[in-house]
């Protein structure tokens, strides 16, 4: 019996809508004006700062990013307003998030020539969910019709890579047979679209992998999981404060420190380094060299992390075929860029090829996982 574990289908959704760094940039700066008016007096006299104008071109240059997409545009551009607008949705309607995580698992399924009747276990590994319970996953499991259990992983932008290793580690202990890793970003109802320094980093997407042992695979394009390996180390240089405990702190539950906010300086210092000497540890335990590598598929963050980062492990710069881009696109979708990247660019690889999915960001968490194509 072949016992080795797999990744036998990936499934990415992307919503309708988008919003270019010149449309955001349109929006932000006129929102920035109008608030400069408001309180030119007060600004006059030190009592609060301007707010700085941006552009496209210290955009793309801070991040790589040209656009993103998002689950609702509605409102987002609206100075008045300056967040998506979502209709809500009562409690006997599928959620808005389980319906990103549904049409990505759906294409998971189909890429692994999988029906839900094959599936045990389901994970909804995300930066975010829009509730505390009942989990997404199991309102996901209902909805496909999948008989098992399911639960939701909040690891930030690592909740990808962690969802995997936990579904692999289920399959080598016999207590699933099919896993459904599924990460619905939503992450543009925690966007400050109010500070330039952060409006324009994330975008909406799903993204869903199917795990499975080899010998159940029936797919066209599998991968062999030799290896996984997750580390966490605290940090509060990224932080999302919005919880429910601000009904009894009697906090403003929109304050700023209620949305996304980082240090961007300090993380990009802590966790480049951080991230390469991972993936290199990661790599000698398997007896990997790096050279072996034909494909990095590494978190969609921040273009210059990305750089610094193969080029610490390379000693060069990577090329787009060893670890392709789609943040230029789709923008940081969390812990879903890293397997946008595998969806788009695995297709063409080789069988015996090796290459690492490899996520890292606030916690610090970084994971990563090791595969062979089949």
């Amino acid at each position: 019996m072949n016992s080795s574990v797999v990744i036998s289908g990936v499934g990415l959704w992307t919503p309708a809508h988008s919003i270019t760094n010149e449309e955001l940039v349109d929006s932000y700066n006129a929102w920035a004006e109008q608030y400069n008016a408001l309180h030119a007096d007060a600004i006059e006299q030190g009592e609060l700062e301007a707010k700085p104008l941006s552009s496209a071109a210290f955009i793309e240059k801070a991040s790589g990013i040209k656009s993103r997409y998002i689950y609702s545009k509605e409102g987002a551009l609206d100075i008045d307003r300056m967040r998506p607008l979502l209709s809500p949705r009562g409690d006997d309607e599928v959620s808005h998030q389980a319906e990103m995580a549904i049409a990505a698992a759906n294409k998971a399924l189909a890429a692994a020539n999988k029906t839900p009747a094959d599936i045990d276990m389901v994970i909804v590994s995300c930066a975010y969910t829009q509730r505390s319970y009942p989990a997404i996953a199991i309102e996901v499991q209902s909805a496909l019709g999948i008989e098992g259990f399911g639960f939701d992983m909040l690891v930030a932008c690592s909740a990808a890579t962690f969802g995997l290793q936990r579904a692999v580690d289920a399959v080598k202990a016999g207590t699933a047979k099919g896993v459904l890793v599924i990460n619905p970003e939503l992450t543009s109802a925690q966007v400050n679209y109010m500070d330039r320094d952060s409006h324009f980093i994330f975008g909406d997407v799903a993204t869903a992998t199917v795990v499975e042992l080899a010998e159940t695979c029936q797919s066209d394009h599998s991968f062999e999981v030799l290896s996984t390996k997750c580390v966490t180390s605290y940090s509060n240089n990224i932080r999302s404060n919005f919880g429910y405990l601000t009904r009894v702190t009697d906090e403003d539950p929109y304050g700023a420190d209620k949305l996304f906010h980082q240090n961007g300086r300090k993380v990009f210092k802590e966790v480049c380094p951080m991230a390469a000497d991972h993936i290199e540890s990661h790599l000698n335990s398997e007896g990997i060299e790096i050279s072996q590598l034909k494909r990095w598929w590494l978190h969609q963050a921040n273009i210059n992390m990305n750089l610094l980062i193969s080029k610490r492990l390379l000693g060069r710069d990577a090329t787009l075929e060893e670890a392709p881009v789609v943040l230029d696109e789709y923008a940081n979708t969390a812990s879903a860029g890293s397997i946008i990247a595998f969806a788009k660019y695995h297709e063409d690889l080789q069988q015996g090829d090796i290459g690492v999915i490899c996520s890292f960001g606030a916690g610090y968490s970084i994971g990563s996982l090791i595969l062979k194509k089949r």
